[in-house]
């Protein structure tokens, strides 16, 4: 797989783009987050980082 095959995904939490990466290869269609704190504060709809 190349990374460059793969759009880059928005992320809900603090909309910034986020790119494939290798730890995601298998589920890249399930990612929704880009980092574990967003997923932590996915019920705070854009926090300010």
């Amino acid at each position: 797989m190349n990374k460059y095959n793969f759009e880059p995904k928005f992320c809900p939490v603090c909309e910034r783009s986020f790119d494939w990466r290798k730890k995601w290869e298998k589920n890249w269609n399930e990612v929704i987050y880009c980092s574990k704190k967003c997923k932590m504060n996915k019920k705070n709809k854009k926090n300010n980082y």
